[in-house]
């Protein structure tokens, strides 16, 4: 605290400390105080390349000479040549002795070091490197040509096969060095020279080889990446270690050095000599894992001697851990993560002056776990002008238009269209069915149909975020049913009624857009968000298995059927149904209709769509294929299930439901046409009534469309604009509820159902046009980049939907039962990454076979399950809300989740909720003032340590002493300018 710093000023000036000094060597070791010079220099030039490095040993082929061969290479992880010499190991972390590492700093201390040298061949560098060593007297004159015969030798890489040699081959080759070396001692020292480096220069010429440009593993290689060379190995004519660390002004193609044709930006030798081979190995690997660790691989860039290289050690020393040998097999290959923390947290806390906290302990943000949590940018900022939000979002979005329909131009999009199209379509026609039944068929499939295609594709070209699926849904669907039956008990015109009630509810909705009412969607927390979608997502599996065992009822299992049983007598009862139809009669009672195994074959259809769609979609991440292939099949997979189980049905041959669409475009009743008129059918007074439904519609509607949205907009989608730093395209939650409301009054002049923003539909939306990256190191998972952001999709998902009246010849092939599997499949996949099903699978769980998530490390498991509890019974209640004749509350209902979660803050406390939750915004707002308070506390403090040759650490609580800083400590009455 400030009046404990206050106290312990005066006691260290009387021990002769320096207070700023001392508050700094406690919170900081020396070597991450100067990385964080290092990394915090202004570098207004691009971040460095990538790094593939390569550890080659000078080893003895067939018994030959000695050439240089690749034993080991990295870009993430390790790869090892295995013992055979005929293949690649699999990736793996690479695990060091920490012996090696000491190894290594004492090489880098004692060797020579070369940082941006102007070189353009190996010649040149290895030349420059041994007249350094000779210089400061670390090598002898005379071994300068060995070394350089040495250096300059061959390159074996693991994609050259041995090859069988003939006798001239063997006869014009030299056995050995020591025959070449013995020239110099009966010739002069020049004529040597030219030997010796003739030769090696015959064996590594500077252009790339064959075998370089046609390695395929160049496709794991990232664009742009630069080489790291470590060359290891042990001679008889050196009494020392000969090292060398260099670095080159510019990166420099040098032949065949290196496996792939990228250039050479860093090299390190190490030759020692005879009897260490394999500590010349660990200290090669040693480097060569540095060189691939993100932090010292910029560290390495940016280094202006040989002390920033030793910081950069000791910082990758500070944050090793060390595994007992007793209770760790070091010949096991440790599998590559399937998450890698990001190197961007370390360096913010080398930079902030903290160390990394073991085992998870480093303080939370107040984020969600798992990086959660939605936009509350200038999209949510209340301006308070008229349609000051809608505004904005028009200008954020009018000047990236253009791109939101080229970036469209990958063959992902076209999966994308043919997925979506396929359960807009079983969407539009089950919904459509549903209302002709609700509606005595004043709204149909044609109507369904028809207001899909217009309002998706308006609202897709013109809306702020066009990746949300519009789509009618079971809220809509159960007010049409009250409002029909209530119109058709007090004799009012369903249609004109119907149609003031969308008028005054997208008159509400314009209200909430002209006054920034979006601006409440910061108050949809995780809480909120998780348990609409869930409810959603258990609607769709819930429905997709309701209408199976509708299928089977209409069409049971015969279980009564006796082959036995048999007519001797020609009777009307024996006739065939074809026959007795040729004879005239007519078909009566169920049996007369009864095919055999459509129920048994719709099961299959149904469990074996759903089930190929969730296995191709993972077959991106198996070991079959190469990569191209996976990626094609997991994009296509719901496409490729459907039309596997279509031919699977057409194969077989039974009769089972078909997808049944409109063939002509009219409307599905014969009493109405394709306008409403909104005057003539019902008293005056009914048009002010209408008010009254439509305050219910307009909470439906909002809460509906916004909801979705901010699950769309979630921070784990990486939208552009929102989350990434490319520009700002912005979520545009004002403009999409204008779109909503003007087609809401279109809607309700035509006679069409109404739409808003459909959860399942729009995630599965999402979840098909992700993007991931092309090229990934060999172990390491493909990195989600985000969502491809555009209009094409969507807009022509909605075109195709329009166009099915002209497709029904080719869609009446599709059997029903495929198309609910992948309505179960869009429900199943939805629920996938939601922190609310981890928590469910919980209370299941023994504490010790439970995963090891962020949460569970700092909330205790009771208030975890307290907090599961809850969500569970809010969803059981709007669960029974949603099935009952209360359901024309559903809405308000919705609304009320905002006003549990708040109610939760008394419950429990900020710290539990911010791992478990979202912040509110209140809460949010008042933890950043607390913060300018302490800030404002700490000023006193810091104008006392100016003076500081070091910038003082303001996170004093968190001291961390490395052994450096131990030994750097002065003992009592040492004054610090002591120790220089």
């Amino acid at each position: 605290s400030v009046s404990q710093k206050s106290c312990l000023k005066p006691f260290l000036v009387f021990l002769g400390l320096s207070y700023p000094w001392f508050v700094v060597s406690l919170s900081v070791s020396p070597a991450a105080e100067r990385i964080r010079f290092i990394l915090g220099e202004d570098d207004s030039g691009p971040p460095p390349p990538q790094l593939f490095t390569e550890l080659d040993e000078l080893l003895a082929v067939d018994g030959q000479e000695m050439e240089w061969t690749e034993t080991a290479r990295w870009i993430k992880f390790e790869e090892k040549v295995e013992k055979g010499g005929e293949r690649w190991s699999k990736p793996h972390v690479a695990t060091l002795s920490l012996h090696s590492l000491f190894q290594l700093k004492n090489c880098i201390e004692k060797g020579t070091i070369k940082l941006d040298m102007e070189a353009n061949s190996l010649q040149q560098i290895v030349e420059m490197i041994t007249d350094s060593q000779i210089e400061s007297g670390q090598l002898k004159a005379d071994l300068k040509e060995m070394v350089m015969y040495t250096l300059l030798r061959k390159h074996r890489h693991q994609t050259k096969k041995s090859n069988l040699r003939s006798l001239a081959d063997i006869g014009k080759s030299v056995s050995s060095a020591s025959r070449l070396f013995s020239s110099q001692e009966n010739g002069s020292p020049t004529t040597a020279h030219r030997n010796l480096t003739s030769n090696s220069l015959n064996d590594l010429s500077d252009k790339p080889e064959k075998d370089q440009l046609n390695n395929k593993f160049m496709k794991k290689v990232p664009r742009d990446a630069e080489a790291s060379n470590v060359l290891v190995g042990e001679v008889d004519f050196l009494d020392a270690p000969f090292v060398a660390f260099v670095r080159l002004q510019q990166a420099v193609m040098l032949g065949g050095l290196t496996e792939v044709p990228v250039p050479t930006r860093f090299l390190f030798i190490l030759l020692g000599p005879k009897g260490k081979a394999k500590s010349y190995r660990e200290i090669g690997r040693a480097i060569a894992t540095l060189m691939s660790d993100e932090v010292f691989h910029d560290i390495a860039y940016k280094a202006k001697d040989r002390g920033d290289l030793l910081a950069g050690i000791d910082e990758f020393l500070d944050e090793v851990i060390v595994l007992p040998p007793g209770e760790w097999d070091p010949d096991i290959r440790i599998e590559p993560p399937k998450s890698i923390p990001s190197a961007d947290k370390r360096k913010n806390n080398i930079a902030g002056g903290e160390g990394l906290q073991m085992n998870g302990g480093a303080p939370h943000d107040g984020s969600p776990a798992g990086g959660g949590g939605h936009a509350v940018g200038d999209e949510l900022k209340f301006t308070g002008k008229f349609c000051g939000g809608l505004i904005l979002d028009v200008k954020r979005k009018l000047p990236f238009y253009a791109s939101d329909f080229y970036d469209a131009v990958n063959i992902q999009s076209l999966s994308a269209i043919l997925f979506i199209y396929l359960g807009t379509v079983t969407n539009a026609i089950t919904f459509g069915g549903l209302l002709g039944d609700a509606t005595d068929n004043m709204q149909g499939v044609l109507e369904s149909f028809v207001g899909t295609a217009l309002t998706g594709a308006v609202f897709c070209l013109f809306a702020g975020q066009p990746l949300t699926i519009l789509s009618s849904t079971g809220p809509v669907l159960v007010f049409e049913r009250l409002l029909f039956n209530f119109s058709k008990d007090n004799d009012f015109d369903y249609l004109e009624f119907r149609l003031w009630i969308g008028l005054w509810s997208a008159f509400l909705c314009l209200v909430l857009v002209a006054t920034d009412a979006s601006f409440l969607v910061q108050y949809f927390t995780r809480f909120t968000e998780e348990g609409f979608s869930a409810l959603i997502s258990f609607i769709f599996i819930y429905d997709a298995f309701k209408k199976m065992l509708k299928l089977a009822h209409h069409h049971p299992i015969n279980s009564d059927f006796n082959m036995d049983l048999h007519h001797l007598n020609e009777t009307w009862a024996s006739l065939t149904r074809s026959e007795c139809l040729e004879w005239g009669g007519q078909l009566l009672g169920p049996a007369c209709e009864f095919i055999p195994d459509i129920t048994l074959m719709s099961f299959i259809l149904f469990f074996g769509t759903y089930t190929c769609s969730m296995g191709l979609k993972k077959f991106k991440t198996s070991q079959f294929f190469p990569t191209t292939v996976r990626k094609m099949i997991s994009d296509f997979a719901i496409i490729l299930a459907i039309l596997i189980f279509c031919g699977v049905d057409a194969l077989v041959g039974v009769d089972t439901p078909k997808l049944i669409v409109p063939s002509e475009f009219k409307p599905t009743s014969p009493n109405r046409g394709w306008f409403v008129p909104p005057f003539g059918g019902n008293p005056w007074w009914v048009y002010l009534v209408s008010f009254l439904p439509a305050l219910l519609v307009t909470i439906l509607v909002f809460m509906d469309q916004q909801i979705t949205a901010v699950i769309v907009n979630r921070k784990e989608h990486k939208l552009k604009g929102l989350w990434s730093e490319d520009y700002t395209k912005g979520a545009g939650y004002h403009l999409d509820l204008f779109w909503v409301s003007i087609l809401l009054i279109v809607c309700s002049f035509m006679g069409l159902p109404w739409y808003v923003a459909a959860t399942v539909i729009s995630i599965a939306h999402i979840d098909s046009i992700k993007m991931e990256t092309e090229t990934s190191a060999p172990g390491e998972q493909p990195k989600f980049l985000g969502v491809r952001e555009q209009r094409v999709t969507g807009t022509m998902v909605f075109i195709l939907t329009g166009l099915s009246v002209l497709m029904a010849p080719i869609l009446k092939f599709i059997p029903m039962p495929v198309l609910y599997g992948v309505f179960l499949y869009m429900g199943v996949a939805s629920l996938n990454g939601v922190q609310f099903m981890d928590r469910l699978q919980l209370l299941l769980m023994p504490a010790k076979h439970q995963p090891d998530l962020i949460y569970l490390r700092h909330v205790p498991l009771r208030r975890v399950h307290l907090f599961t509890f809850i969500q569970v019974l809010c969803l059981a209640l709007l669960w029974v809300l949603k099935s009952t004749v209360a359901a024309i509350i559903f809405p308000v209902m919705i609304l009320a989740l905002v006003a549990v979660r708040k109610a939760m803050d008394y419950v429990f406390s900020q710290h539990d909720l911010s791992y478990l939750d979202d912040i509110m915004p209140e809460k949010d707002k008042k933890k950043k003032e607390d913060e300018k308070k302490k800030k404002k506390k700490k000023g006193s403090i810091d104008s006392d340590m100016n003076d500081s040759d070091f910038p003082a650490n303001e996170n004093v609580p968190s001291i961390k002493i490395s052994m450096e800083a131990m030994e750097q400590e002065p003992v009592l009455g040492e004054k610090p300018s002591d120790r220089e």
